[in-house]
């Protein structure tokens, strides 16, 4: 399987070419909510997608159902977006522009629209749909829940209007795995190419949860940073005063590929997705195994299938969520797989600047790692100023602050999820 197309839309840009130059620079989409007013609450900072128009016009029409037909001219009409949640509304722009990069849509009158197929993830779903919704009902009453409510919040529902717009009859299916949710959706993406259920697939995942419930619960759950005066600095893996993470939304999107497939249509290919592991801690619902031992056998299962040993392995994009005990168990298990090059392997954490996208993660994860193949450049881990003692003692290098020019023949991805959940992905230059 390849990676022949990318979309993003997250707090560090509105399409994957803003998204990586922002990653590169070390610039973080951190700030103070504007979604609603948190000043009650004690986390008042997230990571929200800025400025970003679900109904803007793309940059040229596609005709997803072959020469001829009615052109594709936006993601999402005017009409669409009162229809579908937000985190539809950020996943259909990142899938469509995945598409559209993929070159996919000038090769569609000989490509069968039934090998092509669809698994985008969602964690939670349209939450901020649901509260606002609860609140319609309290003050007027059942009349007044709209007929699209249902449209509104359920995950599968991204998954559907990406098939639908752009003609993917194969498998459709959407992955709610907490945290790991779009890593498995990109694992089991490409195990339907491997079953020889599909030849393309459009994989990844979305969220959108910046909302008062979330907010609030993970805040009484001790689980976010409170470093409210200073939300660029807020999320900081591996640094000694980290004190939680920073709730995200977003999106990311890939298209897989089969190799051949690719080739014969003259695609370009970002990188190869080579393995694909996944665990169960089987420990606890909401933190990690003691050294990570569930997210380590995940990570080896993923180098096996990859055929590849860990000192191939140049880049780790690390789940690495900026919470005092998961940063470090972690890392413990990287150092544990990767001992025998943890001179020469980067490690690093992109939820420093882009905020934990949830369902989105996972993808957020691979596409830091298919990038540092392609361009050949390793995003930093910002704001660690000061490496904690437990982390440092492992001898890791956590590219701290900028980002590092180096080749990267292959990269692991790990994301991980409430439920004892592990996800680990390979990819490697082909």
């Amino acid at each position: 399987m390849v990676i022949t197309g990318i979309g993003a839309v997250t707090p560090c840009g509105n399409t994957a070419a803003d998204t990586w130059s922002a990653l590169v620079a070390g610039r973080s989409g951190i700030g103070r909510i504007t979604r609603f007013d948190a000043t009650a609450c004690n986390a008042q900072i997230a990571g929200e997608v800025k400025n970003y128009d679900p109904a803007r016009l793309l940059p040229a029409p596609l005709h997803p159902r072959g020469p001829g037909t009615e052109p594709l001219t936006q993601a999402l009409t005017p009409k669409d977006i009162k229809k579908f949640g937000r985190f539809t509304h950020l996943g259909v722009g990142a899938a469509v522009e995945a598409y559209a990069d993929s070159g996919l849509d000038a090769h569609r009158a000989t490509l069968a629209a039934d090998r092509m197929g669809v698994n985008l993830g969602v964690g939670l779903g349209g939450l901020p749909e649901m509260e606002a919704m609860h609140d319609t009902w309290k003050a007027g009453g059942f009349r007044k829940i709209s007929p699209f409510f249902i449209i509104q919040i359920a995950p599968n529902l991204l998954a559907g209007q990406v098939s639908l717009l752009l003609d993917f009859r194969g498998a459709n299916m959407s992955v709610a795995s907490a945290c790991a949710t779009s890593g498995h959706a990109l694992g089991e993406a490409a195990a339907a190419i491997i079953r020889d259920d599909a030849d393309v697939m459009l994989a990844g995942g979305a969220e959108s949860t910046v909302t008062p419930l979330a907010v609030g619960a993970f805040a009484q759950m001790r689980a976010l940073s409170t470093r409210n005066d200073a939300p660029e600095q807020a999320s900081r893996p591996y640094d000694k005063d980290r004190d939680g993470f920073v709730l995200a939304e977003g999106s990311v999107v890939f298209v897989l590929e089969e190799l051949e497939h690719a080739r014969r249509r003259g695609a370009r290919i970002y990188a190869e997705l080579r393995g694909y592991g996944a665990s169960a801690d089987a420990y606890h619902l909401s933190s990690l195994a003691p050294g990570a031992e569930g997210s380590a056998r995940s990570m080896r299962a993923a180098l096996a299938r990859a055929g590849l040993a860990p000192t191939a392995v140049d880049y780790v994009s690390a789940h690495a969520t900026s919470t005092p005990g998961g940063d470090g168990e972690e890392a413990a298990a990287i150092a544990a797989v990767f001992g025998e090059n943890k001179a020469s392997l980067h490690v690093s954490g992109v939820k420093s600047m882009t905020g934990h996208l949830l369902g989105g993660a996972g993808a957020m994860g691979a596409f830091a790692a298919v990038l540092a193949i392609r361009h050949g450049i390793v995003p930093p881990t910002i704001n660690l100023e000061n490496v904690d003692p437990a982390c440092e003692t492992l001898g890791l290098n956590f590219t701290p602050k900028t980002a590092v020019t180096k080749p990267v023949r292959a990269a692991l991805a790990n994301s991980f999820g409430f439920g004892g959940t592990n996800a680990s992905l390979v990819f490697a230059a082909l």
